[in-house]
């Protein structure tokens, strides 16, 4: 299959990545060398949550094996069509915490802006696969709704970046909401969460390092990885790039069933994470959405691994074992 390689067109070398993604479950298997049989799920999945993959994190993939752990992440498969108790569209009940478009208000003291509805990849076991993005996604001068909130109570001394993927927006989208942010006398604290800086790492260029830094607010970047074989040299090259601007880096994992539920798996995770100079945050018991049951793992297990952690790891990399409850004000501790 033919696709446009990126200097068919002018533009940051991360807006040709981000465009030119492999949307296609033939094209997917094709270029991994899998079983052609895993073509019919693929596709029916992929009609219900569209396939997105970085040719870049492509290539990071096992070719010929089903079973890669970052190729699990990707692949849409039948598993995700049945039908499963206690699973919802809206696992956290984040509707009832979208006050005005483009904000949620879950915890006190911080807000998280829906930056962009666009990801970079669709990660089979995302918990917003089901959110009405339609709905958050305000124009320059429907922000002002959403920066006036945040004006309005003075408790709030941080605001998140979410999504879809903020770092999917454009350096001067996210140069003016920046801006705008930090006009507020009383926000402290920005926190970006991207998934983007993985599996496309030219996104970290000089002008997104631009709008991160050249503000009054404490900046920190979490990033979203859950394999160390996410971590190559090139996103290595761009968190030593982060960390040199001077912003704190963080990581979230999702713990998942057949991609990082071994102590092995975790483990690696946590030491190429702190090679990069990333802290390991948190380790996410799955959110329960509609599709992404075959993830899942008993939370006997989720404690056998944390506690496998604790004993062979020192504490500053151990990520805190958490899940999230509707209605909590913070995450909560698995214990």
């Amino acid at each position: 299959m033919i696709h446009r390689t990126a200097d068919t067109w002018q533009g940051p070398r991360w807006q040709n990545e981000l465009t030119d993604l492999i949307r296609s479950p033939a094209e997917l298997i094709e270029l991994l060398e899998l079983d052609p049989a895993l073509l019919p799920s693929a596709l029916a999945a992929a009609g219900d949550f569209a396939l997105r993959v970085p040719r870049p994190y492509a290539m990071r993939i096992r070719k010929g094996d089903a079973h890669d752990p970052l190729l699990r992440q990707v692949l849409p498969l039948g598993d995700e069509l049945l039908a499963a108790p206690g699973y919802s569209a809206d696992p956290l009940q984040e509707k009832s915490t979208n006050p005005v478009p483009g904000l949620i208000h879950k915890y006190p003291g911080r807000v998280l802006l829906i930056v962009s509805g666009s990801c970079a990849i669709n990660c089979r076991y995302c918990f917003r696969r089901h959110f009405p993005y339609q709905d958050n996604n305000p124009g320059r001068a429907a922000w002002q709704r959403a920066l006036d909130y945040i004006a309005a109570d003075s408790s709030i001394t941080e605001v998140i970046y979410s999504g879809g993927d903020p770092l999917s927006a454009p350096d001067r989208h996210l140069t003016w909401l920046t801006q705008a942010v930090e006009a507020i006398a009383h926000v402290r604290r920005l926190r970006i969460h991207s998934r983007l800086p993985v599996v496309i790492p030219s996104r970290i260029d000089d002008e997104c390092l631009s709008w991160m830094t050249n503000h009054r607010l404490d900046t920190s970047l979490v990033i979203h990885s859950n394999h160390a074989n996410e971590i190559d040299a090139h996103l290595a090259e761009a968190l030593g790039r982060v960390r040199a601007a001077g912003i704190t880096l963080l990581n979230q994992t999702v713990l998942l069933k057949g991609v990082n539920d071994s102590l092995a798996a975790l483990h690696e995770l946590s030491e190429r994470l702190f090679a990069c100079g990333v802290l390991p945050y948190y380790l996410h018991l799955l959110d329960k959405v509609t599709g992404a049951q075959h993830f899942d793992l008993p939370v006997s297990r989720a404690l056998e691994l944390h506690q496998g952690l604790r004993d062979t790891l020192p504490g500053y990399l151990v990520p805190k074992l958490v899940r999230e409850v509707p209605g909590a004000h913070s995450k909560t501790p698995v214990v």
